[in-house]
């Protein structure tokens, strides 16, 4: 199987982290991966804040919303929180619309390298942006768009065909599911409604 390919099929959210510390090099090519994803009319406004400073870590993780389907047990419990995190802002004075698609092929990059690398993360976009942004002085002209929590897994989501709920949910071993629709139920051929003539 394609290694690009391999990691997007095998990554999913990741909610409970060892306290291990991320290597520097690889936080470089993470965000580096971020750098590189597309961006309308090449304006390239995402910049990217890293956290990696102990108390800032715990200072930020009480303002952030975990997995709402299973909120709260889906939260990281103590000694299973992140140990680093990236803030994904758009640049207004570089672009005042359609920068969240520059932000999520950013972020997207990102989470795919992190899990080539075997390093677990979680996209974060319910926050309190007002709290996070008085902290990190974020300047007025940027638009917080995200927060990505990295950090090597201490669990391993199953994906499973999705039947009549989409929600996320953990059985009785704490094992996180992952329900995800079929390819035949969203793709079609040539129209919309045109069932695909190939295997799924």
């Amino acid at each position: 199987m394609n290694s690009v390919y391999q990691t997007i099929c095998t990554r999913r959210s990741v909610r409970r982290f060892q306290q291990k510390t991320v290597p520097t090099n690889l936080l470089e090519d993470i965000l580096n991966a971020g750098r590189l994803a597309p961006s309308g009319s090449n304006l390239q406004p995402c910049e990217f804040i890293v956290i990696d400073n102990k108390q800032l870590v715990r200072t930020i993780f009480p303002w952030l919303k975990w997995a709402a389907y299973i909120s709260p047990q889906g939260n990281p419990k103590r000694g299973e929180e992140p140990v680093v995190y990236v803030v994904v802002l758009i640049n207004l004075l570089k672009k005042r619309k359609g920068g969240e698609a520059d932000a999520a092929a950013s972020i997207q990059n990102m989470l795919n390298t992190a899990w080539g690398y075997g390093i677990g993360s979680c996209w974060l976009a319910s926050m309190n942006k007002n709290k996070i942004k008085k902290s990190l002085k974020i300047p007025h002209h940027f638009k917080l768009m995200a927060i990505i929590a990295f950090g090597y897994p201490k669990e391993q989501p199953v994906l499973e065909d999705a039947g009549a709920s989409i929600k996320y949910w953990k059985d009785n071993k704490g094992t996180l599911h992952v329900p995800k629709r079929k390819l035949s139920e969203i793709c079609h051929q040539n129209g919309y409604k045109k069932n695909l003539t190939w295997k799924t």
